[in-house]
Order: structure tokens, then C-alpha cells, then sequence
């Protein structure tokens, strides 16, 4: 199974091809160029320098959410836009369980973790076992304290991923509670994620079509929140 994956949800930007669990070409950019500018170039490249065309994927996948709002629509607009044509199936892929498979082969639990601003996370929580996962909790938004007694009672090391990884460790290691961030070239948001989080959906017959695709936000954007704000 070929699959194409964008992930777009933060500042970096990333697209990959792969075909089953293998990956055949990534790209990744943490330059602080926009996504509108850099994910379509990034994409024609990685096709042309693996001798491949959008016709050969069986599967688009993308980085669905949470994450930035403007990202997350940039990159489920773009992964429409590619699979409408062809009629591909999607998937659309939780960012924290792509992240999550990033270090699936350490073992043990990890948390995915991406600055939610206001003092919050997005935030999922996973155990390793034999190269699978196993989901622990559901994606949220949520306060650092509130992780963190989460984590207390766990009472499990934590193997930190996503770009709030740094702001979880400084939080649990002020309360004494052990954990470890992965490597830098591990630590971000990649395609690979995605296309591996895409995998275990088209195995469990979770791919939807393009027209059913949509960005899962988790929380209300800022706009929504003053509105609200107004109307009380």
C-alpha cells in the first residue's frame, strides 16, 4: 500500500511517501516558511524523485488534528485537493498519534504533546509494546497541572514527543516526576508519523473519502472564544 502524508499541523512542515511501513522519501522543512508556500513544492518533488505520480498512491493521509488551526486546514485543504481527482481514499490522522509512533520502538508510555498557548497542551497519552501502541487516553486540550497529576497517578516514566514536549518536561521535572524527551530528529511532527497512524486506519477500515474529511480542532478557535466573550 502506497501512501502520501502531509503534516502541517505546527511550524514545521513535512510530506512523505511510503509504501506499507517503509518509507520511500521524506521531506521536512522547519524554516518558518509558510505552509501554503512550501507543501505542494515539497510534494511534486518527492513524487518526481521517487519516480512516482499521484495515480500510484492507494492512500492520502494527513495530519488531521489538533495543532495550529491555519495549519491543520492548509494541510486537510491540500490532502482534499489531491485525493478528490483520483478519487482516493483518505486518512485523516490524530497529530498526537503520529507523533506517537515516532517512538513506538522505545517502549513504555509517551506522552504527545503540542503548546496549546494559555498554559495548555494538546495532549495524548500512549503505551509501547512490541513496536504497537495502545491508546491510554483520548486527544485534549488540558492544562499542564492537570497532565501532570494525570502523570503522577500513572505513576509511569514518560517518553516526551511533540513540540510541547519541552514545555511537559519543565512542569513533570519540577514535580519530580520522571521522563525523557526523544532525540531532536524524532521530536517534531513528521509524514512518517502520519503515514504510519495512516496504516493502522486502512487496516482497520478507517479510511473515509475526501468529501467526509475535515479538520478535528479540539477546542474553539480564538475568534469563537471573543465572540462567546461578547455575547455573555
Amino acid at each position: 500500500m502506497k501512501i502520501l502524508a502531509l503534516e502541517t499541523s505546527a511550524v514545521t512542515a513535512s510530506a512523505a511517501v511510503t509504501e506499507d511501513d517503509r518509507l520511500l522519501a521524506q521531506s521536512f522543512q522547519n524554516s518558518g516558511l509558510t505552509h501554503s508556500a512550501t507543501l505542494m513544492p515539497m510534494v511534486s518533488d518527492l513524487l518526481k524523485n521517487t519516480g512516482l505520480a499521484l495515480q500510484d498512491m492507494d492512500v492520502i493521509a494527513v495530519a488531521a488534528g489538533p495543532g495550529s488551526f491555519t495549519g491543520v486546514r492548509i494541510g486537510v485543504a491540500a490532502a482534499k485537493g489531491l485525493a478528490w481527482p483520483e478519487d482516493k481514499p483518505c486518512a485523516p490522522c490524530s497529530t498526537l498519534e503520529s507523533m506517537a509512533w515516532q517512538c513506538a520502538h522505545v517502549g513504555g508510555e509517551i506522552c504527545a504533546a503540542m503548546d496549546a498557548r494559555r498554559n495548555q497542551v494538546y495532549c495524548a497519552r500512549f503505551r509501547a509494546e512490541g513496536g504497537a501502541l495502545i491508546r491510554l487516553t483520548e486527544d485534549r486540550a488540558m492544562g499542564l497541572d492537570e497532565l501532570a497529576a494525570e502523570v503522577r497517578a500513572a505513576a509511569a516514566p514518560q517518553t516526551l514527543v511533540g513540540d510541547g514536549a519541552h514545555l511537559v518536561r519543565a512542569v513533570l521535572k519540577g514535580q519530580g516526576l520522571p521522563c525523557a524527551l526523544m532525540p531532536p530528529h524524532l521530536l517534531y511532527q513528521t509524514a512518517w508519523g502520519v503515514a504510519r497512524c495512516a496504516l493502522e486506519l486502512a487496516r482497520g477500515g478507517g479510511l473515509i473519502s475526501a468529501a467526509a474529511m475535515a479538520p478535528s480542532y479540539h477546542r474553539l478557535s480564538q475568534a469563537e472564544r471573543e465572540r462567546l466573550e461578547r455575547m455573555k
